[in-house]
């Protein structure tokens, strides 16, 4: 059976370019539209559709106000949103994210993008991937085939005896990556990080230029541990988070003084990926951290997993990936799940607690 999906946008011919694009997958039906966020919310109201693609701005009632709206009459709705990459368009959609919606692909700037590979291939590709962890999660929940959707638990990892000892007292850093629904699933780590944690973080968070900003700066605000963009240079300070900027590749670069820098550098996308995790933990190779604490997180794909495989091989490593029941997309962290290297699998309410309870406070 089809999924049912619901275009919401205030241009027609935007309307009718997505419901094509949509209708162009086997799996997938756009059969219904709105004009509007208020013409959404009735329409929300009396039926449910297995995703909506949401645009930002529009008249009476925007992207944005429409998903508060949702939250507050507790409707429930798996949102894509439809976003123009401009600075005040990702401050907004950073709100959206953190009110419900799982992830955004980039608007086009005109009809020519618009029936472009690019926009189908993102929109299909973030559409196709959430509604497929969506069937493992209901799978998981009625437990009608446990061979096929059984998901890793603390008793499926490896056992801690094959691991190198590290000093509880070592010098210890955590990278984290995550990419499609992680702006929201962050917002249930950072904050509950506390302010006097005894490791830096750097944050590989596949977004555009500008998004990354927005994004840092809103979990800075409600967040004990310091937040930010990271800038070419900056040393790695205990209790600060350091989030890769869009259209930027982030590596950590060791000083002669034994400290640890950013270091930003403009090299092509890997796989269409700019940041990209896996440039990341490879740098890490050389650095001269005790242990590192891998972190995975939501996402398509497989970032990540190359790099952390080179990094085990150098380092002392423990890896801590999110479960599926609590992904939006279980890709980047099935992905490193299978490889054999996962210590712990842990929900996303409880990122936060283990990431702690590894590195310590000061």
């Amino acid at each position: 059976m089809k999924k049912n999906i619901l275009v919401v946008d205030d241009s027609a011919l935007l309307r009718r370019v997505i419901c094509d694009i949509i209708n162009s997958n086997d799996n997938l039906q756009a059969v219904e539209t709105c004009k509007d966020g208020l013409e959404a919310y009735e329409t929300l109201k009396k039926k449910r559709y297995d995703a909506v693609v949401l645009d930002v701005n529009m008249p009476r009632m925007s992207g944005l106000e429409l998903l508060e709206q949702l939250q507050k009459d507790k409707i429930k709705a798996t949102v894509i949103m439809v976003s123009t990459l401009t600075v005040k368009d990702a401050e907004v959609t950073m709100m959206a994210l953190e009110r419900g919606a799982v992830d955004f692909v980039a608007k086009p700037n005109n009809i020519i993008e618009a029936k472009g590979d690019f926009f189908k291939e993102s929109l299909l590709g973030v559409l196709c991937a959430v509604l497929q962890t969506q069937k493992i999660q209901k799978l998981q929940s009625t437990k009608t085939s446990v061979q096929t959707v059984s998901r890793p638990t603390s008793a499926d990892v490896r056992s801690p005896v094959q691991k190198k000892k590290v000093s509880a007292k070592g010098n210890k850093l955590v990278a984290l990556a995550c990419s499609t629904g992680g702006p929201k699933s962050l917002h249930s780590v950072i904050p509950y990080l506390p302010s006097n944690l005894d490791a830096p973080i750097v944050l590989v968070q596949h977004m555009p230029v500008g998004f990354t900003k927005s994004m840092a700066e809103r979990l800075n605000e409600v967040s004990k541990i310091s937040v930010k963009e990271a800038e070419d240079g900056d040393i790695l300070q205990k209790g600060c988070v350091y989030v890769a900027p869009g259209g930027k590749h982030m590596e950590v670069g060791k000083m002669a003084d034994g400290r640890h820098k950013i270091v930003l550098n403009d090299k092509p996308a890997i796989g269409g990926l700019k940041p990209c995790a896996n440039i990341t933990y490879d740098s890490l190779v050389k650095s001269g951290y005790d242990e590192i604490v891998c972190v995975v997180l939501t996402g398509m794909g497989a970032d990540g997993t190359k790099g952390i495989l080179s990094l085990e091989k150098a380092k002392p490593i423990y890896v801590i990936s999110q479960d599926a029941k609590s992904c939006v997309i279980y890709g980047m962290p099935k992905a490193i799940y299978e490889t054999g290297l996962v210590d712990e699998v842990v929900p996303l309410a409880e990122v936060a607690s283990t990431i702690t309870k590894r590195v310590g406070v000061r």
